[in-house]
């Protein structure tokens, strides 16, 4: 019995031959170069003809020293109001702009005038979620030296602020960023000088009461005077006393029991007509009261407390907001290289195909 015999089957190889593959490829190089013109060409013209957009930015700082003073004007903690701190009114300015209602202005007064009427009549959610693309704020902290988004700011007290605005007219990005800049100084300072004037004035009423009810009490107390005299005048004319007898030992005591309590009589009839009609013709009785003058001072202090707009600031703006004279994107040497190099791998790619498909079909 003859042994079985082995044949060995003959093995495909996995391995890949470069030579042969760049051989191929060189036969494809026509395609190759085709497609990474049509890439390269597409670049250009995306490059060329795509809407460029600018940027301009400006960093927005705390006000100083100086700024605030003008609002400190008078206010002292022994008059009861404490002087503004520069945080407290750059806080007003922050809230300001990053309020949505300082968006919202900007939205329905400067950027919806300034669209084409085909744009116009677009969804305002739409142009609405534009806007907040081109224009935005940031703050930053020196502490964490990061900066966090408009939506995200949640730590008080920033360093200073960037305001953002991109569009696709250099000269719009300028004009927007200065008029939403001014805007939201005009709203904080308003701010500002309504609650110091709205502080001043409060206590200023509050004196007033305090004045009023001093005049009041004043007057009624000098009818009660009247009422007691009137009474002592009775009885001294009742006993024909006319004149204050001699005083003796004791003094203290009976000027205090004849001048204010039951013995006034004892003063006799023409000193007691003499006070009554001194007080019936009293035609003020500021002079008589006390502390009257001092909370006069006050208030004169209170109302003299009118902060002047040109001479105080919620902020400083760290430049001038300057026209840009080349866009940001869109990038067109990156655009066109990406393309070439696109183009070259996408037609590497088909070429590679076009030879396996040949290779399969000469197997078949």
């Amino acid at each position: 019995m003859n042994a079985p015999q082995n044949f060995a089957a003959p093995q495909q190889s996995d391995e890949i031959d470069l030579f042969e593959l760049a051989q191929n490829l060189w036969r494809e190089k026509l395609l190759i170069i085709a497609v990474t013109i049509v890439f390269t060409a597409g670049a250009l013209a995306y490059a060329f003809t795509a809407t460029p957009t600018y940027q301009t930015s400006v960093n927005l700082l705390p006000p100083t020293r100086i700024d605030v003073a003008g609002f400190n004007i008078d206010r002292l903690q022994e008059v009861g109001l404490a002087p503004y701190q520069i945080d407290d009114v750059y806080a007003v300015f922050a809230r300001n702009l990053t309020a949505e209602k300082s968006k919202r202005w900007f939205f329905n007064n400067v950027y919806l005038p300034s669209l084409p009427e085909e744009e116009d009549q677009c969804s305002l959610s739409a142009l609405y979620a534009k806007v907040e693309a081109q224009v935005s704020i940031k703050a930053f902290y020196a502490k964490t030296d990061k900066q966090v988004q408009i939506n995200l700011l949640a730590k008080p007290n920033p360093d200073y602020f960037t305001l953002t605005v991109q569009d696709s007219s250099p000269e719009a990005t300028t004009a927007w960023a200065n008029a939403y800049i001014n805007h939201v100084a005009e709203l904080s300072l308003d701010e500002m000088v309504d609650n110091a004037n709205r502080e001043s004035d409060v206590m200023g009423r509050n004196i007033k009461t305090q004045i009023d009810s001093l005049r009041a009490t004043a007057k009624v107390r000098r009818k009660d005077r009247i009422g007691k005299l009137t009474e002592a005048l009775g009885i001294a004319e009742s006993i024909g006393l006319e004149n204050a007898p001699v005083i003796g030992a004791q003094i203290d005591q009976q000027l205090s029991a004849i001048m204010d309590a039951s013995l006034m009589y004892m003063r006799g009839s023409k000193a007691l007509t003499a006070e009554i009609q001194a007080l019936t013709n009293r035609k003020s009785d500021d002079p008589f009261i006390d502390d009257l003058r001092s909370l006069q001072e006050k208030l004169k202090v209170f109302e003299g407390m009118k902060p002047e707009r040109e001479q105080v600031a919620v902020f400083r703006q760290d430049g001038q907001v300057v026209t840009p004279d080349s866009p940001l994107k869109p990038k067109k040497f990156l655009i066109v290289a990406l393309g070439l190099v696109l183009g070259g791998m996408v037609g590497v790619f088909i070429a590679l195909v076009r030879v396996m498909l040949k290779k399969h079909r000469k197997l078949a």
